[in-house]
This record gives C-alpha cells, sequence and structure tokens, in this order.
C-alpha cells in the first residue's frame, strides 16, 4: 500500500514540476514577445497547459471524491473561457491598434 501511495506521490509530483515549468514559460513568453498578438496567443497556449497540469495534480494528490469533481469542473470551465478570453482580446487588438500592419504580417481571409 506504501508503494501506490508513493507512486502517485510522484505522478502528481512531476505533474506539478511541468505545470511550473510551463507556467514559468508563459512568464518568460510574456516579457520576451514584443508584439501583443504573439503574447496573448502565447500565454493563452501555455496558461491553458500549465493548469492542465497543476489541477491535475492536486486531483491526483486527493483521489476520487468531491473536491476532485470540483477540482475536474474548474479545469473544463477554464479550458472553456481561456482561449475565448485570448481571442476577444486578440480581436480587440486587430479592431483598435492602428498600427497592427506596420508591427506584424497581417493574413486577410478575402484574398485567394
Amino acid at each position: 500500500m506504501i508503494i501506490v501511495e508513493w507512486a502517485r506521490f510522484a505522478l502528481a509530483a512531476l505533474l506539478l514540476l511541468g505545470g511550473m515549468i510551463a507556467l514559468l514559460g508563459t512568464v518568460v513568453g510574456i516579457f520576451r514577445f514584443h508584439h501583443v498578438l504573439n503574447r496573448i496567443h502565447f500565454a493563452a497556449k501555455c496558461d491553458t497547459f500549465g493548469v492542465l497540469l497543476v489541477m491535475s495534480s492536486l486531483i491526483v494528490m486527493l483521489g476520487w471524491n468531491i473536491a476532485s469533481l470540483k477540482l475536474l469542473l474548474i479545469l473544463v470551465f477554464i479550458w472553456i473561457t481561456n482561449p475565448i478570453s485570448g481571442h476577444l482580446i486578440a480581436n480587440i487588438e486587430t479592431g483598435t491598434n492602428s498600427n497592427l500592419q506596420k508591427e506584424c504580417e497581417v493574413i486577410r481571409d478575402d484574398v485567394v
């Protein structure tokens, strides 16, 4: 029984470490990239993945109970809302930034 507990602890520790590395990558990417759209894209991807790993680590540590079900529901909510919020912020940036074509390459949908 002790081996199972240590295996569960090791899996949770690896998931937590991976999540922290992904979230650290988010911070580095936000400060490294110069354009807002690049920052938003990088932050949305790494932040969502980092939260997945951290929440999975907490679920593994708790085992299957009502608290882990709540964490799973929070995880699903974050996975739905984080890409949507990133898309909305990017949409606002493209609509309000008058220097966007100078800053980055714009791909138009109507050009075939």
